[in-house]
C-alpha cells in the first residue's frame, strides 16, 4: 500500500528504502480487448499465453439505475476462471456511459458505490482504472463552463477520490490506476467540436482541485496514459508538441505529476538516483494502436468508411515492435497494453488489432510474439533516467549577432525567445556591467527597473520579445530574460546575452 508522506528516517522494520531506477521488474506487456467476455475465454487466454501477454484490460461502463447492476456479468463469470487458470491479469477499466453527467453528488455516490460492487462481486480483480480519458469531451463532459474555465478535472478527481478510497475499504492492496489521460487535447473551450484538455493542464487542473481538497491520501497508485500517435502514420518515436504528449514525452508527463503533486500525500514518478520511502507511482499505458488498411481479398469483412489515414500491415508490425523496446526501457512503465487484438468491423472504428476481422494474424502478432521472446519484457539498450527539473524545460534566447556595435537609432530593440513548455517572462535591457546576481533579483520583482522593460509569453514555438522603441544612449549594455513555466512558477530560468556596445 502507498505510504502517505516521506519518513524522514529510513526504518527497515517499516519500509523499504532503496534508490529509484536501481532496479526495475520487466515490462508487462498486454491486449485492452472485450472479446474475452464473449467467447467463453478459453482460446482468448490461449491466444495471449502464446503472444506471451500477461495482461488483459477489459472496459466495464457505468449506466444509472436503481440496480447499478454489472453488465456482462455472467459473460465475465464464465471467462474468469479461465484467466486465472492461464496465469493472465485482468485490469477493469470502468468509466461513466457517453461521457455521462458526473457533476451531481447523487452521481458520483453512484458510480463509486457501482465500482465498490464490482470490486466486490469480483475479489480476484486487483487492478481497477477509474475513468477513460476525462480530458475529452466524448468521455467526460462538459470539460468547461459556459465560459472558459475547465471543470472535468476537479469534477474528476472527486470521483477518483472516493473511488480510491471505496476500493482500498474492500481491499487494501487493490491497485488503483488513475486517469486514463488522452494524449492530445485542444484547450479550446468554444471549439466546435471535442472541446478538450491537453494532458498536461488537465494533470495541473487535477492538482489545483487536490491541493484546494486538501486531502491526505493519494488519488491514485498508478497513473493510465494512452499513448496514441499525434497522426496514425507517425513513428512510435516521433512526439507532439507541448503540451501534449506520446511515448516519447513520457518525461513531460513525469514532469507535470511532479509539479501537480510534489509535496503532498500523492506519490510521483521514481527519479534516478533518489531514495524513495514506498512505491512510486508508474505508467499503466492501457491503450496505444495504430490502424491499418483492411486487405483487399478480406473487404466484405468491414463496413463503413475509413476516417483515420492507415498504415501498412509491415509497418504496424514495426511500430508494435519499436513501442515494446521503447516502453522496456523504461523503469516507470509497468504495463504496455495493445488496442485490440481483433480488428473491429466498422471502419470508422478501429483496424489496429493484431489479427484481422476474419481471425488471421497480421504481422504484428508475430512481431510482438517474437519481441517477447527475444526481450522478455526487459531493456536490450540504455535505461531511461529521469529527474524532475526546477527550471523552464529547454530555454533558449537568440539574441543576434551583438559582436559588433548595435546603432544608436535602431528602431526596435527586440530577440527571440523559446522553451520546450509555454512560460512567463520578464525581460529588460540593463547597463553592462551589471552582477548576473543583481539582474536576477531584479528580474524577480514585478518592476525590473530596466532601461527598457518587456513582459509577456513564451510559447514552445517561439516568441519575440519586444521592447518599447527608445533611442540608447552610447554605451555597453546587457539582454537578460526570466522565464517562469506557466504549469508552476517555481521553476524558473534565467538567461543573458553577452554585454553588447550601442554606437561607436
Amino acid at each position: 500500500m502507498t505510504k502517505v508522506r516521506p519518513l524522514l528516517l529510513c526504518v527497515v522494520a517499516a519500509v523499504t528504502c532503496a534508490t529509484a531506477g536501481a532496479a526495475r521488474a520487466t515490462l508487462d506487456v498486454g491486449i485492452t480487448e472485450d472479446v474475452g467476455k464473449t467467447d467463453g475465454g478459453a482460446s482468448f487466454f490461449a491466444t495471449l499465453d502464446d503472444l506471451g501477454a500477461t495482461e488483459n484490460r477489459v472496459s466495464m461502463i457505468w449506466t444509472p439505475s436503481s440496480s447499478n447492476a454489472i453488465g456482462g456479468q455472467s459473460e465475465i463469470d464464465g471467462w474468469m476462471p479461465q484467466a486465472e487458470a492461464s496465469g493472465r491479469r485482468i485490469v477493469f477499466s470502468i468509466a461513466p456511459q457517453g461521457g455521462g453527467d458526473l457533476y451531481t453528488a447523487a452521481a458520483k455516490a453512484q458510480f463509486v458505490a457501482f465500482v465498490q460492487q464490482v470490486a466486490r462481486t469480483f475479489p480476484d480483480v486487483k487492478d481497477f482504472v477509474i475513468g477513460n480519458e476525462p480530458n475529452v469531451n466524448a468521455f467526460w463532459r462538459p470539460q468547461y463552463n459556459g465560459k472558459k474555465q475547465p471543470l472535468a478535472a476537479a469534477s474528476y478527481m472527486q470521483v477518483l477520490a472516493a473511488s480510491y478510497d471505496a476500493l482500498k475499504a474492500v481491499d487494501p492492496t487493490i491497485d488503483v490506476i488513475g486517469v486514463g489521460l488522452s494524449p492530445r487535447g485542444n484547450d479550446q473551450p468554444g471549439a466546435k467540436s471535442n472541446p478538450s484538455r491537453s494532458p498536461v493542464r488537465f494533470l495541473h487542473d487535477l492538482g489545483v482541485a487536490y491541493r484546494a481538497s486538501h486531502r491526505k491520501k493519494p488519488l491514485m497508485d498508478e497513473l493510465a496514459f494512452h499513448p496514441y500517435p499525434a497522426k496514425n502514420t507517425d513513428a512510435p518515436r516521433v512526439g507532439y508538441r507541448w503540451p501534449n504528449a506520446a511515448l516519447p514525452n513520457l518525461g513531460r508527463i513525469k514532469q507535470a505529476f511532479w509539479d501537480t503533486f510534489h509535496g503532498t500525500a500523492q506519490p510521483t514518478f521514481a527519479e534516478s538516483g533518489v531514495k524513495t520511502f514506498g512505491p512510486p507511482v508508474k505508467f499503466v499505458l492501457d491503450e496505444v494502436g495504430w490502424q491499418v488498411a483492411p486487405l483487399p481479398a478480406l473487404a466484405n469483412f468491414y463496413f463503413g468508411k475509413e476516417t483515420d489515414t492507415p498504415v501498412s500491415e509491415a509497418a504496424q508490425a514495426q511500430y508494435y515492435s519499436q513501442s515494446i523496446i521503447l516502453a522496456e526501457c523504461d523503469p516507470s512503465v509497468r504495463l504496455l497494453s495493445f488496442f485490440h487484438l481483433v480488428d473491429e468491423p466498422d471502419l470508422n472504428r478501429w483496424q489496429s488489432g493484431l489479427e484481422r476481422v476474419d481471425g488471421s494474424r497480421r504481422p504484428a502478432y508475430d512481431a510482438v510474439k517474437n519481441t517477447l521472446a527475444k526481450t522478455h519484457g526487459s531493456c536490450q539498450g540504455k535505461p531511461v533516467k529521469w529527474k524532475h527539473t526546477n527550471a523552464v524545460v529547454s530555454p533558449v534566447a537568440a539574441f543576434g549577432n551583438l559582436k559588433k556595435a548595435q546603432p544608436v537609432k535602431r528602431a526596435r530593440w527586440s530577440f527571440r525567445a523559446g522553451a520546450g513548455e509555454q512560460a512567463t517572462f520578464r525581460a529588460g535591457i540593463f547597463k553592462g556591467g551589471t552582477k548576473k546576481a543583481v539582474l536576477k533579483k531584479r528580474l524577480a520583482r514585478a518592476r525590473p527597473g530596466a532601461l527598457l522593460n518587456a513582459s509577456g509569453t513564451v510559447k514552445p514555438v517561439g516568441t519575440f520579445v519586444n521592447f518599447p522603441r527608445r533611442r540608447l544612449k552610447s554605451g555597453s549594455y546587457i539582454y537578460a530574460i526570466r522565464m517562469s513555466a506557466a504549469m508552476n512558477p517555481q521553476r524558473v530560468s534565467v538567461l543573458f546575452s553577452r554585454v553588447f556596445r550601442v554606437g561607436r
